[in-house]
């Protein structure tokens, strides 16, 4: 029977993983499989790759065949190309020892390419981060610049207000204390008449 290494879909509606399957190619997509290899998890970046890398080699040099997006991840996790080095050896172009050493190096500049866009990605995150923090910081200055000023402009109105109050008092008190010597003049000056009208009535 024809087999193929082929994607089969889990999760909910815009949040999609997969498993990686070896399966009849006339079973349906999501049906029945032989054996489950690995798993794949596009919502991660980098995407997360889970592979059984000796049984999906075994299934290749078996003739499974994988479809376009599972020979790309099997092309990324290296079964390809350990799959060509080994067919390399049967034909005797190289020894096994020279097959793993090459694989060894393809797989050490494939794992620092990997590193080097993780890295890139944290990169970014921590750079954005610092901008949003720089942005937040600047916010919070402006608002309390902004809330200092308001409360000098409160502190400026009530001390005005209140000069005005102690002004007030004091013309009001002026005003009492002119009425009150007023009054004591008038009444000193009707003492002093009616003092001189009882001298002349004597």
């Amino acid at each position: 029977m024809p087999v193929k290494i082929r994607l089969a879909r889990h999760g909910r509606k815009g949040y999609a993983y997969y498993h990686i399957v070896v399966a009849d190619s006339r079973a349906p997509r999501d049906g029945r499989f032989i054996e489950r290899i690995g798993s794949y998890n596009p919502n991660t970046n980098p995407a997360t790759i889970d592979l059984n890398f000796d049984k999906a080699l075994d299934w290749l040099f078996k003739g499974a065949q994988p479809t376009d997006t599972c020979r790309a991840i099997l092309s990324y996790k290296g079964v390809m190309m350990k799959k060509h080095l080994l067919e390399g050896v049967k034909k005797g172009a190289f020894d096994e020892a020279e097959a793993e050493r090459r694989f060894q190096i393809w797989l050490n500049e494939k794992e620092a390419k990997i590193q080097a866009k993780i890295d890139k990605l944290n990169a970014e995150k921590d750079s954005a981060r610092k901008a949003t923090l720089d942005q937040e910081a600047k916010i919070n200055a402006e608002r309390a610049e902004a809330l200092a000023k308001k409360k000098a402009d409160l502190d400026a109105e009530l001390e005005a207000k209140a000069k005005e109050a102690a002004a007030e008092a004091a013309a009001a008190e002026a005003g009492e204390e002119a009425s009150v010597e007023e009054s004591t003049e008038s009444t000193e000056s009707a003492e002093e008449t009616k003092t001189s009208e009882e001298e002349k009535s004597e």
